[in-house]
């Protein structure tokens, strides 16, 4: 059974230590899903770790679908989180909710991260009220 939100806030509650990994493709999230990891980050860091740039400001979504796509059929625990890469989310509210929800839909993830604080509190609420 796939780790859920609702679990990590228990463990938040809880106070218990929560554990997190990045995974880019499909052999290392499996390894990390069977090792017991709760939560699988596939970062935009892929950009420099796996796809060579010089930063993640080229990484498409796209690219980020493809790769939580790979690491998403390695798990079967672990909840697969999906880092938004620049300016998906930062121009308007519509496309902050369009990219997570492809994110959810087209990637299979379960959750998704963005970065930034008061700027983009108000595209986290509307993500977070769509579910």
């Amino acid at each position: 059974m796939r780790v859920t939100a609702n679990q990590v806030k228990e463990m938040k509650v809880e106070k218990q230590k929560i554990v997190m990994l990045t995974a880019y493709d499909y052999s290392t999230a499996r390894l990390v899903d069977e090792a017991g990891v709760p939560l699988i980050l596939v970062g935009d860091s892929l950009g420099m770790v796996v796809l060579g740039y010089e930063s993640t400001i080229p990484v498409t979504m796209d690219e980020m679908i493809h790769h939580t796509k790979a690491v998403v059929r390695g798990t079967k625990q672990a909840l697969v989180i999906g880092d938004m890469p620049f300016m998906t989310y930062h121009t308007n509210i519509s496309d902050a909710l369009c990219n997570a929800a492809r994110f959810i839909q087209e990637g299979g993830a379960q959750a998704v991260k963005l970065e930034g604080g008061v700027t983009v509190a108000e595209a986290v609420k509307r993500i977070v009220d769509c579910g």
